[in-house]
């Protein structure tokens, strides 16, 4: 039974426009010309480098869609940090539950399936960490069938202090007239409900699927045996981007609008960095405040 039969859900949303590749990706080594990181890109490094983030921050920031594995990244939820719209709304379908457990695994004794761990973050339109977003997740089991007697694979969680969520589950299984998909719905505290789906990438039914909407496509790697998948949504809730940077503090050699390469040297308040990322200074980029950007010397 196809669930895109099924009712839409009260948030809204725009067309939207995407980045074809890597949102700031990192680099390995040192390009030849530096890039420009964008204001989200930095955000989310900052939290997982302060943190133990789903995702592990190494030579770059731990975007979600850094996971892909070659070629040219999905195309994900639009960036926040430029005014584009919000993650795409999609069909609720037949299939939802209301009252889920509050778990953030749904992993059961004798499930079978393979292992899957979906991370990522919620931002707000300014591109900050939206804190206490509630998230019910819903999804078929290994073999395309919904419980729709219990609450198997089905539960609800809360976004963190910086935004972030984590579900542990399986691999969702395929019916007829649908691709692979988890079902969600999204609410910042006060706010109308987000419902959407996520997607796989390289399914040869997402070609057929007339619901499939590659702006939802999750990044997801093989790893320790199941699969690890990671996607980042930006709600349509407006948010104050926050306070400015003060006045540069005496002995401080770091400049806004300056390229910075990585192994480059700067002083802040007379403390030194090394630039860890190619990046050009914009304020609000102090060494202090991105971890993401500039080490400690």
């Amino acid at each position: 039974m196809d669930d895109g039969a099924g009712t839409h859900g009260a948030g809204t949303h725009g067309a939207g426009r995407n980045g074809t590749g890597p949102d700031g990706e990192g680099a390995a080594g040192e390009p030849r010309s530096p890039r420009l990181v964008r204001r989200k890109t930095v955000l989310r490094a900052a939290l997982a480098a302060t943190v133990a983030a789903p995702v592990a921050l190494a030579a770059g920031p731990a975007l979600a869609r850094d996971l892909a594995t070659g070629g040219t990244a999905p195309r994900l939820t639009p960036p926040c940090d430029d005014g584009d719209d919000p993650t795409p709304e999609q069909m609720e379908g037949p299939y939802f539950k209301p009252n889920s457990p509050e778990r953030t695994s749904l992993l059961e004794p004798g499930l079978p399936g393979t292992r899957l761990t979906v991370t990522g973050y919620v931002f707000g339109r300014a591109c900050r960490p939206l804190t206490g977003v509630l998230m019910d997740f819903w999804q078929a089991d290994a073999n395309g069938g919904y419980d729709n007697t219990g609450f198997r694979l089905r539960g609800h969680q809360y976004t963190d202090s910086r935004g972030s969520y984590a579900l542990t589950t399986i691999v969702p299984g395929l019916y007829p007239g649908r691709t692979r998909h988890l079902h969600v719905k999204v609410q910042a505290p006060g706010r109308p409900v987000l419902t959407t789906q996520l997607y796989f990438p390289n399914e040869p039914r997402n070609n057929t699927d007339t619901i499939f909407d590659p702006r939802l496509l999750m990044t997801v790697r093989d790893a320790n045996g199941g699969r690890q998948a990671a996607f980042d949504f930006v709600l349509d809730v407006p948010q104050d981007p926050g306070p400015g940077p003060g006045p540069t503090p005496p002995g401080t050699t770091w400049t806004v609008g300056a390229a910075y390469r990585a192994g480059d040297w700067v002083t802040y308040a007379d403390l030194a960095y090394v630039c860890v990322q190619p990046h050009t200074a914009q304020p609000g980029w102090e060494p202090p405040a991105v971890p993401a950007l500039w080490h400690p010397a």
